[in-house]
C-alpha cells in the first residue's frame, strides 16, 4: 500500500477495509488536513482483496491485537514502531539496508518520476515543496543525477 499510494505512515496505518472496497481510497491526511484521493493500483488488488475478505468494514488494515493495559482499549492500528519493526524485519530478510517506514512514501515518488519526469510538478505539489532541487533532492535523485553526471565525464 505504501509504495502505491505515497501516504505517511501515520495515514497509511489509519485505513480501514471498508476504504479499500472501491477503485479509489479518499482519506483526509492527519498531518496537513488535506483531502485526498487515489487510485489503487491493479497490481495489489486481488492481494488486498484477500487480505482484508475476512474483515469488517470497521477493521484497520493494519489492526494491533494488543489490548491497551490500563484504558482496555481495543481495535486500534499498531504504531509506527511496530510498522517499522515489520518493514526493518521484511528489509533484513532480503538483505536491504536504510530501510524505514518513510522509504515506501519515497519510493512511491522515485518511480513516479523515474516513469516520467515530468511527473515533478505533481510531486512537487504532493510534497508542498516549492523548488524543484527540493523535491528531487527528497526522493534522492540530487544524489543519483551527481553520480550519473559525474561518471558520464569524458
Amino acid at each position: 500500500m505504501g509504495i502505491y499510494s505515497g501516504l505517511r505512515v501515520s495515514d497509511l496505518l489509519e485505513l480501514k477495509a471498508w476504504q479499500t472496497k472501491g477503485t479509489h481510497i479518499s482519506m483526509v491526511e492527519q498531518k496537513n488536513k488535506h483531502a485526498k484521493t487515489f487510485i489503487i493500483h491493479p497490481s495489489i488488488r486481488e492481494e488486498l482483496d484477500e487480505f482484508t475478505a475476512d474483515m469488517r468494514p470497521t477493521d484497520y488494515l493494519f489492526a494491533s491485537r494488543q489490548i491497551k493495559t490500563i484504558s482496555r482499549m481495543r481495535n486500534k492500528p499498531i504504531d509506527r514502531t511496530t510498522a517499522y519493526r515489520f518493514l526493518h524485519e521484511a528489509a533484513q530478510e532480503f538483505r536491504l539496508k536504510d530501510i524505514g517506514v518513510h522509504s515506501l512514501r519515497k519510493t512511491w515518488a522515485y518511480r513516479l518520476y523515474m516513469d516520467n519526469p515530468e511527473n515533478l510538478a505533481l510531486l512537487m505539489d504532493m510534497f508542498g515543496h516549492s523548488d524543484p532541487r527540493e523535491t528531487l533532492d527528497y526522493i534522492g535523485l540530487t544524489q543519483d543525477m551527481m553520480d550519473k553526471a559525474i561518471l558520464n565525464l569524458r
